[in-house]
């Protein structure tokens, strides 16, 4: 008889609540392995990986800062050597605040592309060369956002933000073709977590479509 195939190994950013840990559930739902990320470990953390552990699913903890260059890479790393590799990568750690636009700060610019564009293209690289390395493809997706699509006067600096993940997106789309890797995003508006929990397509869905 063949050898069953390996579960998939997905790594999700900002997956101690929202969006991020329905993300986590539904993809170690679908027999992912998982490696949780956040920037801090919480009771809302350890409650989602002991979710996952209740599913038979292996999860690790990778906690860090996706603004920082060597987190991101040391999660990577941590990711592939403990589950075996690295097939999909959720960037969906995010921050937001509202702001009318003349009282923005050029700290608040700072601090919002920081986690919201740097940390996307950190998790979008890093993750890239890990599946290069591999030599078999991989699914790369990224938190957009419906404010990556039309600005708003009291979140103006989010909006640019989520402008730059669905542009860096779309390159990294082309770049990473020829690798096998797809980039894509997803683009909510407000959500209640339960309800992205019932409704959220399952990676298999997400896989079909790209």
């Amino acid at each position: 008889m063949a050898d069953s195939p390996q579960p998939r190994v997905a790594l999700v950013t900002g997956a101690g609540k929202g969006i991020g840990r329905a993300v986590a559930l539904r993809l170690a739902k679908d027999g992912c392995n998982v490696a949780l990320n956040d920037i801090q470990r919480d009771e809302a953390f350890v409650t989602v990986k002991e979710e996952i552990q209740k599913l038979g699913r292996e999860v690790i903890e990778c906690i860090g800062d996706v603004s920082k260059e060597e987190d991101v890479k040391e999660m990577v790393n941590v990711t592939a050597q403990n589950l075996g590799g690295l097939d999909i990568m959720v960037a969906n750690a995010g921050i937001f605040f509202a702001k009318p636009f003349l009282e923005n700060t050029l700290d608040d610019w700072d601090r919002c592309f920081d986690v919201n564009g740097k940390g996307v293209f950190l998790c979008y690289k890093y993750a890239a060369l890990k599946m290069i390395e591999q030599g078999r493809g991989g699914r790369i997706i990224g938190a957009c956002s419906q404010a990556g699509k039309v600005g708003h006067p009291l979140a103006s600096i989010y909006c640019a933000t989520k402008f730059a993940v669905r542009s860096l997106t779309q390159s990294a789309a082309l770049a990473l073709k020829p690798h096998g890797i797809t980039v894509n995003a997803y683009a909510p508006g407000i959500f209640l977590s339960a309800y992205i929990l019932i409704r959220l397509p399952s990676h298999r869905d997400l896989q079909d479509s790209l």
